[in-house]
């Protein structure tokens, strides 16, 4: 062999060594964390010490040269990182001439590691679901508790984990859901595992000002104004709900009798707020309620007089509309605009002006969370409705804090209340576990398979959750919700703590993450997140947003098939609750199983070509039906 080759050689042997010794040496300094990991998780817990080493090198150059060189690239080292840097050293030592190599043996191989993240993926996320490896976990609405049925069809569409989301509804309506999934389980002879998150401490906007109580009726028009599709409304005592699957553009509660004396073919007759007569045709019935379709625009009050045609007037009993919700009122804000966020409950306004269209008082807003208003620094970054619109904090005084607005549309963007707040740069001192879950965290540790972590930032997070649910004899699993820059930068010593525990996931919450890690950053660190967790073994879940515009509007975009198809590298994914969502989780599943013919987790896979040997392409044989 030619002396410049050996060089090359040597120079790459060096190269790798030195990683070897360091992972080494790292794994010495933890010693103490890995051994305190649970006995499932030791060598997976070793492992991700190692690659923490491996990448605090820049292998750039390294990657480079074992192209050129054409040996194996270490592109997909994170699940087997001993194994990988000790074989590649092995076959650089026989290129230079050394006789001597190190036991592969004693290292967590290539199929070996693969088996490991098999086993904890199907103790957490439930059985694999037919020529499918990537789970589907999929948000139950609290509205289909009442509904066996409807647990079955998503079961059968492909879902293989439950989510129960202990922000809204009760305990009433959780068991319901866990009752329904258990049962479903047992007909349909399928594993399907129960999720529940903590609701964690929320960040959102106050309260708004009480609106007129009044709801917009708005038919479907074109460009000429002509009635392209009525307005579909339901009509039903209070207390009963539209089906959560069907489309409602708005609702009327009435008074029982009035709801049973209407039948199909009926028409209710009313004037609305501005003196404009109209009326509704009743088109169906559809349990305690019925359907009415209505071609007017028209603004309905409470206490309006509704006239069946049926009916009689005699003067003696007049059909009106019931109590209304007051018409959700909103904060326009304009870049270079003031918002006050105050810590006292007062309603939100809109910024007052005087007739010479001077300003006189600054729009104002309360926020949920109290703790932020000591944290909070002057030159802070604040995001409001999922990063929307973009502020910097200006001063901060006793109890509020005032904001001026960098970022927001052209003609105003609306700011309501409940909408989420992030605080990117500021050092929140939040715990992860609020009163509320230390509350919920006894139902959840009876009924559920996994308890989904919302907002941990730090191993004490994940200490004062084991600490809490210890007291209940919970055996569910922790599933980390990734969702702040905090908990990105703390992730491996985070991991390190919840694996004293088993089994572990980890959720990359990536509403919340994108904005608080930067749009432009997001992309780099959600990949980043995929790796960290291969390499110690933990699935993860791939979360917020995938197919959205499919399960809430019935049509996915471009963008959400690509986002879906990369959501493969992850060992699940979640599906949030919406009127299409059994489209969702079946289009979903489709798309999982053709993408895992291209690529399993970050690995690229070239699967055959049929025709390339006539210069023809063909992606037939991978049609999924």
């Amino acid at each position: 062999m030619e002396d410049k080759a050996v060089s090359t050689y040597s120079g790459v042997y060096h190269q790798v060594e030195k990683i070897i010794s360091k992972a080494i040496d790292l794994e010495q300094t933890f010693k103490k964390e890995i051994d305190q990991t649970h006995e499932i998780y030791q060598k997976s817990a070793r492992n991700l010490v190692h690659y923490l080493a491996f990448r605090s090198f820049n292998i750039d150059n390294l990657q480079a040269e074992l192209i050129n060189l054409g040996l194996p690239t270490l592109n997909d080292i994170e699940g087997h990182v001993m194994f990988s840097l000790v074989n590649l050293k092995n076959i650089l030592g026989k290129l230079i001439g050394l006789e001597e190599e190190d036991k592969l043996h004693k290292y967590l191989s290539v199929k070996k590691s693969r088996k490991v993240i098999r086993k904890n993926n199907k103790i957490l996320f439930g059985y694999k679901s037919k020529k499918r490896r990537t789970r589907i976990m999929v948000t139950l609405p609290g509205t289909e508790a009442d509904n066996p049925q409807f647990i079955d069809q998503l079961i059968r569409q492909g879902m293989n984990c439950a989510r129960i989301n202990c922000a809204h509804d009760d305990a009433e309506t959780w068991l319901k859901m866990v009752r329904n999934v258990r049962n479903a389980s047992i007909r349909l002879k399928k594993n399907c595992k129960i999720a529940m998150d903590l609701a964690g401490p929320k960040l959102r906007t106050g309260p708004m000002i009480p609106g007129p109580k009044v709801i917009h009726i708005s038919p479907r028009r074109d460009d000429l104004g002509k009635v392209l599709q009525p307005a579909r409304i339901w009509i039903a005592p209070p207390e009963i709900h539209p089906p959560a699957h069907e489309e409602v553009d708005a609702i009327i509660p009435v008074h029982a009798e009035l709801s049973r004396k209407i039948k199909r073919g009926n028409k209710l007759y009313f004037t609305d707020a501005r003196g404009k007569a109209c009326e509704i045709v009743i088109d169906r019935k559809s349990g305690k309620g019925r359907w009415g379709l209505c071609s007017d625009s028209a603004y309905l009050e409470t206490g309006m007089e509704l006239t069946h045609h049926k009916i009689k007037q005699t003067g003696e009993k007049v059909e009106r509309v019931g109590e209304l919700l007051p018409k959700e009122q909103f904060i326009t804000l304009f870049t270079g605009d003031t918002l006050v966020i105050h810590q006292d409950n007062r309603p939100g306004e809109n910024a007052v002006y005087d007739e010479k269209g001077k300003l006189v008082a600054p729009a104002h807003i309360s926020c949920t969370l109290k703790e932020v208003f000591s944290d909070v620094q002057p030159g802070e970054a604040i995001f409001f409705d999922d990063g929307k619109i973009e502020g910097k904090i200006e001063d901060v005084g006793q109890g509020e804090f005032t904001v001026r607005i960098t970022q927001a549309k052209n003609n105003g963007s609306k700011l309501r209340s409940d909408k989420g707040i992030n605080l990117p740069e500021s050092n929140l001192t939040i715990s992860g576990l609020t009163e509320k879950d230390k509350s919920d965290l006894q139902f959840i540790a009876r009924y559920a398979d996994a308890i989904n972590f919302s907002f941990v930032n730090s191993p004490d997070d994940v200490r004062d959750l084991y600490r809490e649910s210890k007291q209940y004899h919970s055996h569910a699993g922790v599933i980390l919700k990734i969702e702040t820059q905090k908990a990105f930068a703390n992730l491996p010593s985070i991991l390190l703590e919840a694996m004293k525990g088993y089994p572990v996931g980890v959720m990359i919450a990536r509403g919340d993450l994108a904005i608080e890690t930067g749009w432009k950053n997001f992309a780099s660190i959600q990949q980043e997140i995929v790796r960290i967790c291969s390499a110690a073994h933990i699935p993860d879940v791939w979360a917020t947003q995938v197919l959205e515009t499919l399960a809430k509007k019935g049509t996915p975009s471009r963008s959400e098939i690509t986002d879906a198809a990369l959501a493969q590298q992850a060992e699940c994914v979640m599906l949030n609750k919406g009127p299409y969502i059994l489209k969702a989780v079946k289009m979903l599943d489709k798309i999982l199983r053709r993408m895992q013919k291209f690529q399993t987790k970050t690995s690229v896979m070239l699967p055959r070509l049929d025709g390339a040997d006539d210069l023809l392409l063909s992606h037939k044989a991978f049609d999924i039906t």
